[in-house]
């Protein structure tokens, strides 16, 4: 092949290489910024101690103070909205104070669930979007000796009891637990931001700003909106709530 022949070659596949760049450019715009639900805006309200009601738990399993909550843990069960809600967008921020932590926020969890409800009892209904520290896959493979396959620490969405749900995907082993479908959660004692979308039986979850899990068909889609405590301390902040037809 000769000199000129080479350049010719040479300068063909720099404008075909220049013009993949621009074409690139031109469908994945750089530095657009993402949107952000922070629960401010038309219909968004503030929730606090007067918008909840202890259904299993002792007196001071929940403190509220300057519309924050938190949580010891003990004994296991739930606090409730004082109506129950079908159609809603909720945000809110929680951290986990020991590592290894659980808790999590039940939808639509029914009237039925919640009734004669024991301290140390999880309602056997609902929608829970789970709320996990790292830790807890830690623990249990060290004391399982199994890898945590069935679970993941990064916001899974999930039907519990008699509910019923259709998984987004990608989704666990067994069928019926969404997971997410990237790594957000931040660890223990860091502040995590959840955007709960619930509208006709669709429940989605954004996790630190991105969707990342969720799923559909479920029932029951009207029900309370429960606060979790199950088994270590952990604090919920900016709870807001827009409900909607």
């Amino acid at each position: 092949m000769n000199n000129r022949l080479v350049g010719q070659v040479c300068r063909g596949l720099t404008v075909l290489l220049f013009t993949a760049g621009w074409l690139q450019a031109q469908e994945e715009p750089v530095g657009l910024p993402k949107a952000v639900i922070d629960g401010t805006g038309l219909g968004w309200r503030s929730l606090g101690e007067a918008d909840f009601v202890m259904v299993n738990g002792d007196p001071d399993t929940w403190t509220w103070k300057e519309g924050a909550v938190s949580c010891k843990g003990t004994p296991v069960g739930v606090t409730r909205s004082t109506k129950q809600i079908t159609n809603f967008e909720l945000v809110a921020q929680w951290r986990h104070l020991k590592a290894g932590g659980n808790s999590g926020i039940f939808v639509w969890t029914s009237e039925e669930a919640l009734t004669n409800l024991k301290p140390g009892q999880l309602p056997p209904g609902g929608i829970e979007v789970q709320v996990l520290d790292h830790g807890y896959a830690e623990q249990y493979e060290k004391s399982s000796g199994k890898k945590p396959d069935w679970f993941t620490t990064n916001g899974d969405v999930f039907p519990v009891g008699k509910a019923k749900m259709t998984p987004f995907p990608p989704v666990a082993p067994g069928g019926s637990r969404s997971f997410p479908r990237k790594n957000l959660s931040k660890g223990v004692g860091e502040w995590n931001h959840y955007y709960v979308r619930a509208i006709n039986g669709e429940v989605r979850l954004w996790v630190n700003g991105e969707e990342v899990s969720g799923g559909t068909n479920c029932e029951p889609k009207t029900g309370y909106l429960c606060l979790e405590s199950e088994g270590a301390p952990v604090e919920f902040k900016n709870l807001r709530l827009r409900e909607l037809p």
